[in-house]
């Protein structure tokens, strides 16, 4: 794209069409103490030669987390997981990168039938009777799952549990008062929902409950009897749920959520600073109706052959103010096409085969960490591949010195969880082996 600055005859004629006499009438509203004087002072510009150099240097000082750079028990939400070399191959095709919204199916058949096949994969995953065509991340999409609660409910107040990932409460947070409803936090017992509070909490009026399991800290709730209790007060159960998780564990329909949702970055989406990342949205079919996003469905077309389109929404749906649900950009079917080629290529079998890793490695790192001095596991209950370190010493100097050794250690949780500023959250995947555990150890004891 061509950018070519203003002239001053076009800055003029401007100033004129909204009645202003200069520039600096723009900004009357601000005074004069914040405003820049003068020319700002910035370095002269470099030549070409120069500026790759520049960057090349500012790059070569990140640490990427592989085995020969930084070795990553990194979790709290991104994770570190094996990705078939197949799943660039194909999702960096240009049919892919460039595709817009097929709201032509004539033309679109193939990006409609991957994310006919990724909304399959997510209700096999969860268990949940149909899917959307994706969402941001995990914080919109339990964001998303509340909108439907409150819809279908009719209710305005909403439980959340604090073992919750804090982006997710936040996100939440800020569109429930957008909207005057009322969202009651739910403490945490043990780091996992206290299931006497919720009880206590519970009223004609609650519209949903909300819980993450594993949960932010790890640990696996008790989702079923959570469930019931919400049901008993006619409310729906809301679940966050890990998608390798549910390869061994109980899935979300099973235990007797309501709404699924979640994060899909472990299914062949790359760390990356944090992002992008590509939410899971499912649901019994009784809340179909009340999806964001785009619904894909499977049909016949005039020669009887199979065929794709989007259905049960118009394209003037999203746009349909108070009464809009919300739409989500073309660009987002990208991070889609990842994660359905991923968990294509692994399989049933093969997922399975990484959550059993995951639990197997993070048990053993938990056991090697726990026999250090100094070092204990904070919560004793069941956990899937993440676990919480309380440290006599401080974090931030337990981390730092692991990371001069080559090792990303951990999240610190005193930022989120003031009661846990002397506790770090681990995460153990499928790559990492018993040298690089044991490793781990040694660099903790070594502090």
């Amino acid at each position: 794209m061509r950018y070519t600055q203003i002239t001053q005859e076009q800055t003029s004629r401007m100033l004129t069409a909204i009645g202003a006499a200069s520039v600096d009438e723009l900004f009357k509203g601000i005074s004069h103490e914040h405003r820049a004087r003068g020319a700002i002072k910035l370095p002269g510009g470099l030549s070409e030669p120069e500026l790759m150099a520049e960057l090349e240097s500012l790059s070569g000082r990140n640490k990427a987390c592989s085995d020969d750079e930084m070795v990553c028990f990194l979790g709290g939400g991104v994770y570190d997981h094996f990705s078939p070399t197949v799943v660039n191959d194909l999702a960096m095709q240009s049919a892919f990168l460039t595709a817009y919204t097929p709201y032509q199916a004539e033309a679109s058949q193939g990006l409609l039938q991957l994310f006919y096949e990724f909304q399959t994969l997510v209700c096999q995953l969860t268990g949940m009777d149909v899917a959307n065509a994706s969402l941001y991340e995990h914080a919109s999409a339990v964001a998303e799952a509340v909108q439907i609660a409150c819809a279908a409910t009719k209710r305005r107040r909403v439980l959340m549990s604090r073992a919750i990932h804090p982006d997710a409460y936040r996100v939440a947070q800020t569109q429930t008062y957008e909207q005057d409803l009322e969202l009651v936090p739910l403490p945490i017992d043990g780091g996992v929902t206290d299931a006497g509070a919720l009880g206590a909490a519970l009223n004609e009026e609650t519209a949903a409950v909300v819980v993450q399991s594993p949960n932010f800290f790890g640990q696996i709730e008790s989702v079923a009897e959570l469930a019931d209790l919400a049901h008993g007060a006619g409310a729906l159960l809301i679940q966050s749920a890990d998608p390798i998780s549910c390869a061994i564990l109980k899935r979300p329909a099973t235990l007797g959520a309501d709404i699924a949702a979640g994060e899909a970055q472990p299914l062949g989406i790359p760390m990356a600073y944090g992002g992008p990342l590509c939410g899971f949205l499912a649901c019994r079919e009784a809340h179909l109706r009340r999806m964001p996003g785009r619904i894909v469905g499977m049909t016949r077309d005039a020669d009887g052959k199979r065929a794709f389109c989007l259905t049960l929404q118009t394209r003037e749906q999203h746009i349909r103010r108070e009464r809009a649900t919300s739409n989500i950009c073309t660009n987002q079917g990208l991070l889609a096409t990842r994660v359905t080629i991923h968990t294509a290529a692994m399989g049933r079998s093969g997922l399975r085969q990484v959550a059993q890793l995951c639990v197997n490695k993070s048990r053993y790192a938990a056991a090697r960490i726990a026999e250090l001095d100094g070092y204990r596991l904070k919560f004793a209950g069941p956990f899937f591949r993440e676990f919480v370190v309380q440290s006599d010493r401080p974090v931030r100097n337990v981390l730092d010195h692991c990371q001069g050794r080559g090792i990303a250690a951990g999240v610190p949780l005193g930022g989120w969880f003031p009661e846990l500023k002397d506790c770090f959250l681990i995460a153990v995947t499928e790559k990492r082996s018993r040298l690089q555990i044991d490793a781990l150890a040694d660099a903790l004891k070594s502090v």
